[in-house]
């Protein structure tokens, strides 16, 4: 793997951990997007490998599915997996030291910045 490739994972990997700390979200609508724009999966590898972060706790049936099917990056799951916790501490802890009423505003935020992109980008 190019190193590029495991920063941009890390990269991924500690915004999702933040994102989920602080607001909640993090697979579905960090991970899956993240890895198609920077890294061009395609549409089912990156739910793959988003899945593959999460497979113990969430989705062990789906992950395997992905796995048979090809479509699952065991390294950059691990390596997302890994600073995935880091930026889940991180973002909990900033979280925990705003008010309420601004964590909500950030997560419709960050929702509404990940539909867009969805709905008007490439």
């Amino acid at each position: 793997m190019e190193p590029v490739t495991v920063l941009i994972l890390v990269a991924i990997g500690i915004l999702a951990g933040l994102l989920s700390g602080f607001v909640g979200v993090g697979g579905g609508i960090i991970i899956v997007p993240m890895l198609m724009w920077a890294l061009a999966y395609s549409q089912h590898k990156a739910i793959g490998t988003s899945l593959g972060v999460l497979l113990l706790p969430v989705g062990i049936l789906a992950v395997w599915n992905y796995h048979r099917a090809g479509n699952l990056d065991w390294k950059a799951a691990l390596i997302i997996g890994g600073t995935f916790v880091l930026g889940a501490w991180a973002g909990s802890r900033l979280s925990l030291s705003l008010p309420p009423d601004t964590v909500k505003k950030v997560f419709g935020g960050v929702m509404i910045l990940a539909a867009l992109k969805l709905i008007f980008g490439k």
